[in-house]
């Protein structure tokens, strides 16, 4: 049924896995038995430098290029950023508040995370025209989606990218500079460094360095 309308295997296993637990704890562990798909293999799909500025040099709507920026920089989600609001980022502090008081948070958490320089000075400039509440805005109105925006920029440019892709990217490039995988899991909202080890720990030049050092002789 859930295949019928178009479901991703990732989101049937989560809806299964929530069924699963809510059987449980009706009927006790081990008096169940509910069949999940197998996990999805983690994403591989990365930008590199090179084809990020390709990709910008190939973008020409200034709400576009900022969201490029802002999520490579922050590492949010789509959704994420295109309902963030002016009164969550703090020039003062330089940071983003992608989870502000009162919002419910879903098992996708986000956080507060601070701006670097080139979030900053962005995000500056398009404060000194904005039409709206929303950061990311486009003919005076806040948008719902950019997926086809940056489909057309993956085209113009030719580097395959998609919103999770420029999130992936920057959980690979924090990796790839021997940020510690907790702080990782923290700047991307993971509930725990389990997901953010298995998808980002073989990024790291030094993961598990010191454990074969061990075995040398």
């Amino acid at each position: 049924m859930r295949k019928r309308l178009d479901r991703a295997d990732s989101t049937i296993r989560i809806e299964l896995e929530y069924l699963r637990a809510c059987l449980n704890l009706r009927y006790g562990r081990g008096n169940t038995h509910v069949w999940t798909p197998p996990a999805s293999k983690p994403r591989s799909r990365y930008l590199t430098k090179d084809e990020l500025e390709r990709l910008l040099a190939h973008v020409k709507a200034t709400h576009v290029r900022l969201f490029i920026i802002l999520a490579i920089t922050t590492g949010a989600r789509m959704k994420s950023i295109l309902a963030l609001k002016w009164e969550q980022v703090d020039f003062k502090h330089r940071t983003i508040n992608y989870a502000p008081a009162g919002r419910h948070q879903t098992n996708k958490r986000e956080t507060e995370v601070p701006m670097n320089t080139r979030a900053f000075l962005a995000l500056e400039e398009a404060a000194r025209g904005a039409l709206t509440t929303h950061v990311i805005e486009w003919d005076g109105k806040p948008l719902k989606s950019i997926k086809k925006a940056i489909r057309e920029a993956a085209k113009r440019s030719s580097v395959p990218c998609s919103p999770h892709v420029f999130r992936h990217t920057a959980g690979v490039w924090m990796a790839q500079a021997d940020v510690p995988m907790q702080k990782i899991a923290q700047f991307l909202g993971h509930t725990s460094t389990r997901v953010t080890e298995r998808t980002y720990a073989r990024y790291s030049p030094s993961f598990m360095q010191d454990a074969a050092a061990a075995l040398d002789w």
